[in-house]
């Protein structure tokens, strides 16, 4: 069996004295999507940032195609092919969009191109001269996910991609995912938008309380369904 791009276990995180997660144990396969799925507050976003090292104290395990990174700072993470989408985005408004795009450097080889990201994102092309701060919600979000294509990751973490977001917008992201996928990259997301989600994963982890406490597949989904309106109140 080859060794999974992601191999999570037993991690522990903490923010200052507050223990935000409790164990969590799951691994994601290289071209696969998971989808992280939990109430606000369940260690969603906490997972994603802990994988970048950006919590406070970790325990436990992180191997990026075997690697262990538990200790490792950022930076050293993100040259192994991660790239990581914040809820907030981090748009810098003073600078253009294609100067946000191209801020970023090169951490890992077969980064896309200037040329297929403007193609895979036309609204980018045509708003490429614009200040961040006059970038629509949705073309900010595309500029997030567009950012981290460029550097060369391979798994990338997309942490709410699809919030707050017109339908139009949050129908091209996830066309987008799907292309990415069909071009072999491996994603983790957490999303809120569950019928945004729903079609998009191979794989699907609820989370409560810092912990994973089911995972099923994409074809388990509609049996499932019910106990997911309890978890999540969807």
């Amino acid at each position: 069996m080859s060794t999974p791009f992601l191999e999570i276990k037993g991690l522990n995180a903490w923010y200052g004295e507050s223990h935000v997660l409790h164990g969590v144990d799951f691994s994601v396969a290289e071209g696969e999507v998971v989808t992280l799925l939990g109430r606000n507050g369940a260690g969603r976003t906490s997972t994603m940032r802990a994988i970048m090292g950006l919590t406070g104290r970790r325990e436990g395990s992180i191997r990026v195609r075997g690697t262990e990174t538990i200790g490792w700072p950022t930076h050293k993470v993100a040259r192994l092919g991660i790239g990581y989408c914040p809820e907030e985005r981090g748009i810098f408004s003073s600078l253009s969009a294609e100067e946000n795009l191209m801020l970023p450097p090169p951490l890992a080889a077969g980064g896309l191109g200037v040329d297929e990201i403007y193609a895979m994102f036309p609204n980018l092309k045509e708003r490429a001269g614009s200040q961040g701060t006059r970038l629509s919600g949705g073309e900010q979000q595309m500029l997030a996910v567009a950012r981290i294509l460029r550097t060369g990751a391979r798994l990338l973490l997309l942490d709410e991609i699809s919030e707050g977001l017109a339908p139009v917008i949050v129908q091209k992201l996830a066309e987008v995912v799907t292309t990415l996928r069909a071009k072999g990259y491996t994603i983790v997301m957490v999303e809120q938008n569950f019928r945004f989600a729903a079609p998009l994963a191979d794989r699907f982890l609820v989370m409560e309380h810092g912990q994973i406490i089911q995972q099923f597949t994409q074809a388990e989904l509609p049996s499932r369904l019910e106990k997911l309106h309890e978890y999540l109140g969807v």
